[in-house]
């Protein structure tokens, strides 16, 4: 029976574009699930939009001189198209700037204010007196209580995850002058999520223990047995929602509170523009609510926006949060400050027409229960060994065999064999399969099954070699080629939900797009014949191509340039040392000597032993060079000499001096020289 479905994806903020982070911790499993739900003939609501308020925007806004409302225009664009390009099929994407929406928070809010669910209080909060204005969490940094990190944010760690207060730093700092704050009252409002934590426990602890990925039950359990405390629903802040009750002049709604009522609003715009009631989508306890987010939203979906939802006592409550953890690159944390990521409008310009391939490598490796690696050398490999040759080999041979024997018509079969039995009973079972897989958001392992059917097909035609059979029995071959395009028939619609655009081209190639041989998820479980005899198919067409290693260099390239502008960027500069006089500086003689020979100090990994000609004589000097030059390549090297630094035992050898040396910005030792061959031994440099 069809039922009703409302799915939301992660409202993204709009402060830059969209990563691969991004796409496998939320969107691509919420869009496998949105597709397949429709294909198996449910109704479906499919939601997201941009989140738009909070402090990074106002930031980021001050940081380029331009307005909140520019930057969340900007960004709002870029992700919405980032999405169309990449197939996400949102019924609606909205945004919290719209009129729509903040009708909405406000009148939630008022509907929690006026039932009395709210706790006015007036408290101190941090203020910078230099401009003149209080601090939101964002606008404060500080040494994190907890774990230390001296960069963590007023509202949150990012080195340890705890939920922090900005007062909870130590030796907090206004991002905005870098000056202390002090200490000022303000009015707020703020959610008793204690007076919800019995409801809390049951609905979660008891009621979804089972049903719920023990990534997100665990959180939410280290949540309620750390004890739920009123949190702050509004802010001191001139970007936002404006806080709908008398006394509340210069607030906003707390970006947390309005985001998640964001689904609710963008499920209303929907719902006008296609001319249905939106209320069933949200109010009616048949529908099935459900939330994809990625861990660091946890909290907010699993305890926060359902104490919200409760208190206003008309709102069905989500039936399960699959939330994701976290991707890495390359080994390391993905971070946008960094430019440590792959950004998706970046990758199809590298990549273009290759948005399954992503989609792919991201679904098959995605971090569901734990955080995972991507890899470029992994991203090529499920793409050529995997998509290419498993997937894309079977439609190829199938189609090409078809159009070489019977000019692209399916041909009529003679008597099914055993293995011809078994291979069209495997056909009826993967859509349950895969079903099961994605209904457990199991969607890694659901993928996996999609290539298994792909490596029947592979396994058939190379057991039955119909490129064989087809010289001394046709209407055996016939029989072989049927079956086979059955197979690809089903491909063609199981697959839609993983790889759309490869999906579309495969139903082009077989003539499968009109009504008359359309077919449904439910249709491959229960009809006997997929593609008729007599049906005209296409001809082939690559469908998917192969990734070279060229292509994977640039992007490692890409990666090892962001790693070093980093670096560069990161490198402290030691500050200056106590001054001196001219006299001081006048004791030291430097000149310019070469390096003659050069030996490595046994037993030492640092040093060479040098014979230096320093245009005074020849001496011996014990420098610790090892790691960044080899003896040999350093021997006629121009270099800079300290000659009269007292004699030091280094090992057994006395050196008598100093080479000058420096490190650059990938911590590289560099000699400082003059490489100009006018230059004598032996002159002074002053």
């Amino acid at each position: 029976m069809s039922k009703r479905y409302t799915i939301t994806a992660a409202l993204p903020y709009t402060n830059g574009p969209i990563h691969i982070g991004h796409l496998a911790g939320v969107y691509v499993p919420a869009d496998i699930y949105a597709r397949y739900l429709r294909l198996t003939g449910n109704d479906v609501a499919f939601i997201c939009g941009s989140d738009e308020h909070g402090v990074p925007i106002t930031i980021k806004a001050k940081k380029e001189g331009v307005t909140p409302q520019d930057i969340v225009d900007k960004y709002h664009a870029i992700i919405k198209k980032s999405f169309e390009d990449f197939g996400v099929s949102f019924d609606n994407y909205s945004r919290t700037s719209a009129k729509i929406h903040h009708d909405t928070a406000q009148n939630f809010f008022k509907t929690l204010y006026d039932k009395g669910e709210f706790i006015e209080e007036v408290t101190e909060q941090l203020y910078d007196e230099k401009a003149d204005q209080f601090l939101a969490d964002r606008f404060v940094t500080g040494t994190c209580p907890k774990c230390s990190n001296e960069e963590a944010y007023g509202d949150q760690c990012e080195k340890c995850g705890s939920s922090l207060n900005a007062t909870d730093l130590i030796n907090p700092k206004s991002a905005i002058t870098g000056n202390a704050p002090t200490l000022k009252q303000t009015k707020h409002w703020f959610l008793p999520l204690d007076k919800h934590e019995a409801f809390l426990k049951e609905w979660i602890l008891k009621g979804h223990k089972k049903d719920w990925k023990p990534n997100v039950y665990g959180q939410v359990k280290s949540w309620i047995d750390d004890g739920l405390r009123p949190r702050a629903v509004t802010r001191d802040l001139d970007w936002g929602i404006p806080v709908p009750v008398e006394g509340a002049e210069g607030k906003v709604l707390y970006v947390w509170f309005d985001a998640p009522i964001g689904y609710i609003s963008a499920t209303k715009e929907w719902a006008e523009r296609v001319g249905k009631d939106w209320e069933p989508y949200w109010k009616d306890e048949n529908t099935k609510l459900v939330h994809f987010i990625g861990k660091d939203n946890i909290v907010f979906h699993c305890i926060i926006f359902p104490a919200m939802l409760k208190a206003e006592g008309s709102y069905i409550l989500p039936d399960n949060v699959p939330a994701n953890e976290f991707l890495n690159l390359e080994g390391n944390k993905l971070s946008t400050s960094k430019n440590w990521a792959v950004w998706l409008p970046e990758y199809l310009e590298d990549f273009p027409n290759q948005q399954d391939v992503l989609r792919y490598a991201l679904t098959a490796n995605a971090p569901e229960t734990k955080d995972n690696d991507f890899t470029w050398a992994d991203f090529q490999a499920k793409n050529n060994n995997e998509l290419v040759a498993i997937f894309g080999n079977f439609i190829n041979r199938v189609v090409v065999l078809t159009d070489k024997y019977y000019n692209g018509i399916v041909p009529s079969p003679s008597n099914f064999t055993q293995v011809d039995e078994e291979v069209l009973a495997a056909i009826k079972a993967y859509p349950d399969v895969i079903a099961s897989s994605i209904e457990r958001y199991r969607f890694r392992e659901a993928s996996q099954e999609l290539m298994n059917l792909a490596r029947l097909g592979n396994k058939y035609l190379a057991d039955e070699e119909p490129w064989k059979v087809i010289k001394v029995d046709e209407e055996r071959t016939k029989t072989i080629m049927f079956v086979a395009l059955q197979i690809a028939s089903a491909l063609a619609t199981l697959s839609e939900p993983f790889l759309p655009f490869t999906s579309d081209k495969l139903k082009n190639i077989l003539s499968v797009t009109s009504s008359a041989v359309e077919m449904s998820w439910e249709d491959i479980s229960t009809k006997n014949v997929l593609l008729p005899t007599g049906h005209q198919i296409g001809k082939a067409e690559l469908l998917l191509s192969k990734i070279e290693d060229e292509a994977i260099q640039q992007q490692l390239d890409k990666l090892i340039a962001s790693k070093k502008a980093n670096e560069a960027a990161n490198k402290t500069v030691e500050p200056q040392k106590d001054t001196i006089t001219y006299d001081d500086f006048s004791k030291l003689d430097i000149r310019v000597g070469t390096i003659l020979e050069a030996e490595k100090m046994p037993k030492a990994n640092k040093l060479l032993v040098l014979k230096v000609d320093t245009g005074i004589d020849v001496r011996t000097i014990v420098s610790g060079i090892a790691e960044s030059f080899s003896a040999e390549e350093v021997i006629g090297k121009k270099v800079t000499v300290l000659v009269n630094l007292a004699p030091r035992a280094l090992r057994g050898v006395e050196s008598q001096g100093m080479i000058l040396m420096t490190e650059n910005a990938e911590g590289k030792l560099v000699f400082v020289n003059p490489d100009d061959k006018s230059v004598a031994n032996g002159l002074h440099i002053s």
